[in-house]
């Protein structure tokens, strides 16, 4: 999404060229299918072939109730190059709307046209976010990346996940909330919205009444809450980020989620590392 916004002249531009890579897309995706029927047939996944036994008998495909994804990466970046806004502002976001629109209305084309179901995901995007950013910036000095003031530090580049708001943005839970839920009900496939807190909530109530009021006042199909939390080798839990035991001195792991995995930060690779320091943790 943010090389459609730096090439396009215009929206109506972005959605053309969206258009021609979503064609791209369904095309590799029938051929991924029609590979994995191939293969599946022969024995090479054997227990996967004995699961969709039943949908083979019914369909005449082991694969013909799944569905081909096609997902996106970096529309607040593809806002910033093509408006000079960010995705929380208003044209931005409506023109995300229209985008998200669009893509639905394009799958349901999809659909028609091979039979086969098709989806549209915010993409978790844990390699992508940081591979994609680094071959545009290459390619196209001047393309705006998700970290640009922090480039000439020396700074990893990287993008922020499908259609979400800078991982700076704010630390208000329903600001946030406010700006994501119209955009996070387009996906018809995986979408979520994560609440980084800086640490364990200790009082579970809060966590209970946080969940009600979201769920009651908003209609985003998943969201997740996650505290940042440290281990020590010899003491174990620790909260929130600790790079060193105040215990015992020792060195620390800091886990967080990464994209939907709780993984040591260390682990991460070097763009996904940057967007975790430069992470807003919202207040509870």
């Amino acid at each position: 999404m943010p090389r459609l916004g730096y090439l396009a002249e215009n929206e109506s531009e972005f959605i053309f060229s969206l258009e021609r890579l979503m064609i791209l897309a369904k095309e590799s995706l029938e051929i991924k299918r029609k590979v994995l029927e191939k293969f599946t047939e022969e024995d090479l996944y054997p227990y996967t072939k004995y699961y969709l036994k039943n949908v083979k008998e019914r369909f005449g495909e082991y694969w013909k109730n799944h569905f081909s994804t096609i997902g996106l990466i970096g529309m607040n970046e593809a806002c910033l190059n093509l408006f000079g806004e960010d995705i929380a502002s208003g044209k931005s976001s409506n023109f995300t709307i229209k985008v998200l629109d669009f893509m639905r209305d394009k799958l349901l084309e999809f659909q028609k046209e091979t039979g086969n179901n098709y989806n549209l995901e915010a993409t978790p995007a844990e390699g992508t976010s940081y591979r994609l950013a680094k071959i545009d910036k290459k390619k196209y000095s001047r393309i705006i990346c998700a970290n640009e003031s922090q480039l000439k530090n020396g700074a990893e580049v990287f993008y922020t996940n499908s259609t979400q708001l800078p991982v700076n943005f704010t630390d208000d839970i329903f600001e946030a909330l406010d700006l994501q839920d119209e955009i996070q009900t387009k996906y018809t496939g995986g979408t979520v919205l994560h609440i980084f807190v800086g640490e364990r909530i200790k009082d579970t109530s809060v966590v209970r009444n946080l969940i009600r009021k979201i769920c009651e006042n908003y209609h985003l199909p998943y969201f997740t809450i996650t505290p940042t939390f440290s281990i020590c080798p010899g003491h174990g839990y620790l909260f929130g980020e600790q790079n060193v035991c105040p215990k015992c001195g020792a060195e620390c792991e800091i886990y967080s989620r990464v994209v939907g995995y709780l993984r040591p930060v260390n682990q991460w690779n070097r763009g996904k590392r940057k967007e975790f320091e430069q992470r807003k943790t919202f207040k509870v």
